[in-house]
């Protein structure tokens, strides 16, 4: 991925490190748990055509620091810093497209009044998508020094692939280092979900959203989506036919499709 490097410092001290291409409105990428901004790379040449597009490294990876304790309202943070920073430099707020975990992240920024213009989320998981017994078994494998194990147990169990989709992912962009991310970020942000509240945060959300959501999805996925449907007064819900949670991969033009017509 090409891009001007560059970071912003977020209200903890954490440096968050950035990547911006193109030309054209401010949009912000979020991305989810298992990575970092290079997860991007599906996506990178068909946005940055029509967009200046600034990717965060969210904290504990890539080109950003961390700060502990951990705590999701840190995360937060970190999304307002760097929309903060965006709307300084270009004048107004910019628009935002958060995935997975990251889509967590900028619901919690802009419930409380981060500078973001328009919302896109693909997913955004809570307590349905970490159960018990699975978050302690995947805790266990990360802190036991068995971090591919309970990267495994997450797509499969948790995002619903197949071993043969999983193993696609491991040749897709971005999937490098993930095993170091999976140990230092798994277990925190697993217990960090099981008290999110999704739909409470969308209460305090008064602009357009754009809600994404794979037609073949897991269960949580949709039963959190159609929640946040009904708690944000100005939602549109778009179904992307035949794709999972993992669209960014296996689907980025249907993803530009639905921005373009949102954003554009």
């Amino acid at each position: 991925m090409q891009g001007h490097r560059h970071t912003v410092t977020s209200i903890d001290g954490t440096r968050i490190g950035l990547l911006t291409a193109g030309t054209g409105p401010a949009l912000l990428l979020v991305h989810g748990g298992m990575g970092r901004l290079e997860r991007w790379e599906p996506l990178w040449g068909l946005l940055t055509e029509h967009w200046q597009v600034t990717a965060m490294d969210r904290r504990g990876r890539g080109s950003s620091g961390d700060t502990q304790p951990y705590r999701l309202s840190k995360e937060y943070d970190d999304v307002a810093a760097v929309a903060t920073s965006l709307a300084d430099a270009n004048g107004h707020p910019a628009d935002v497209f958060g995935h997975s975990y990251g889509a967590v992240c900028t619901l919690g920024a802009a419930a409380r009044g981060a500078p973001l213009r328009r919302i896109a989320l693909y997913e955004p998981p809570g307590p349905q998508a970490v159960p018990r017994e699975w978050r302690q078994r995947a805790s266990a494998l990360a802190a036991g020094g068995h971090p591919g194990p309970a990267m495994i147990s997450f797509l499969t169990e948790i995002i619903g692939l197949t071993m043969a989709q999983v193993s696609e992912l491991r040749n897709a962009p971005g999937a490098q280092d993930v095993l170091p991310i999976v140990s230092a970020t798994l277990p925190r942000e697993a217990e960090a979900l099981a008290s999110a509240d999704p739909p409470a945060l969308a209460g305090h959300i008064t602009g357009r959203v754009l809600l994404l959501l794979g037609q073949a999805s897991p269960a949580w996925a949709v039963d959190i989506t159609h929640a946040l449907s009904s708690a944000l007064p100005r939602a549109t819900l778009a179904v992307l036919p035949g794709v999972g949670h993992e669209a960014v991969d296996t689907a980025p033009g249907l993803i530009h499709r639905e921005l373009l017509a949102f954003l554009g």
